[in-house]
């Protein structure tokens, strides 16, 4: 039990408490009942400001009872502080997501392309982490850093969504793309560096091959996932024609073995997506692997709380005491 930011060890000695309204409904009920014991002519002589106080002043003491009352029951409860914690500390992980924008991620093998289903996973993904760092590079004939390392992922989630085909040079490097995902994590001083690269075609430019880059990620102890997109056979691939974009089924080439190779080099892991539910589950195994192999330590401190009651129960039970063997000792 929860109240107001105590936790009780001994919770089940709070229905006590409901002793107390029992007690305060019998006082009241006691001195309404109450008739005089003197009668004289006139009240002429208890009508000076001091007699009143006094009246109204016998009510102190039974008040004063039930806080002394109330308060070792809280005592009893034993109240702790639930906000006294110790330092917590969160291994958190540092990903790089380097994904392919090249025109032929507009194929419709996914839905609606590759493309934006492999933004919405990766979004996805992006917001079960909250603990990590993540930063996102784009690359098809160049590659960018569209967001550095942040634990803002709402910035960069909003980065996410304006990633879109055509913002560089069309192609595919794929060893650009990963290099570039390397300089931002080479410096990293996290327990474990990731780079996740999706691309859906063959390493067809950029000055840095993707073996060559995979030993860089190796050498600066990277973990490199790789993920192929496209279906098995043929796609609808975008076409410029004089009529405008046209979809033709054209062959998907994919460089599985390479991309097996850069996974296998740096302790990763390949994958091939060839729909939604696929790429889904690829990215729901990756967040479950990188969850289990970092250890997450929290230690919690519970505080006992009762001093403050002690102390206000030993001064409400004193000041009854006194009370009532000095100013109420006539009245009573």
């Amino acid at each position: 039990m929860k109240i107001n930011g105590y936790t009780f060890a001994n919770p089940e000695y709070l229905y006590l408490l409901l002793i107390l309204i029992p007690l305060a409904a019998w006082y009241i009920f006691k001195h309404q009942k109450q008739k005089p014991s003197l009668r004289v002519s006139s009240l002429g002589a208890f009508d000076g400001p001091y007699n009143k106080i006094k009246v109204w002043a016998r009510h102190i003491l039974p008040i004063l009872r039930v806080i002394t009352i109330a308060a070792v029951i809280i005592i009893i409860a034993r109240p702790q502080s639930t906000n006294n914690w110790e330092k917590q500390t969160t291994e958190g992980i540092d990903i790089i997501m380097a994904l392919d924008i090249s025109s032929s991620m507009l194929a419709r093998d996914l839905r609606p392309d590759r493309l934006q289903a492999a933004k919405d996973v990766a979004m996805k993904f992006v917001n079960g982490r909250p603990n990590d760092r993540i930063g996102l590079v784009i690359f098809s004939g160049e590659a960018f850093t569209q967001c550095p390392l942040t634990t803002d992922h709402a910035t960069m989630l909003n980065l996410f969504k304006d990633v879109q085909s055509g913002m560089v040079e069309d192609g595919t490097a794929i060893g650009l793309g990963l290099a570039t995902g390397i300089n931002r994590l080479k410096e990293s001083d996290a327990i474990s560096k990731v780079i996740i690269l999706l691309t859906d075609g063959v390493n067809n430019s950029g000055e840095i091959d993707p073996i060559t880059a995979a030993e860089l990620a190796k050498t600066f102890g990277i973990r490199v996932y790789t993920i192929g997109v496209g279906s098995m056979g043929t796609a609808p691939y975008p076409v410029q024609t004089p009529f405008g974009t046209q979809y033709q089924q054209m062959k998907v080439e994919i460089d599985e073995a390479t991309l097996q190779q850069m996974a296998n080099m740096t302790d990763g892991k390949y994958f091939r997506a060839t729909s939604n539910k696929a790429l889904e589950e690829i990215y729901a195994q990756i967040d479950q692997m990188e969850k289990t192999r970092i250890e997450t330590k929290s230690f919690s401190k519970k505080q006992e709380e009762y001093l403050w009651f002690a102390i206000i129960a030993a001064i409400s039970m004193l000041l009854e005491v006194v009370l009532r063997s000095t100013i109420f000792r006539t009245m009573l």
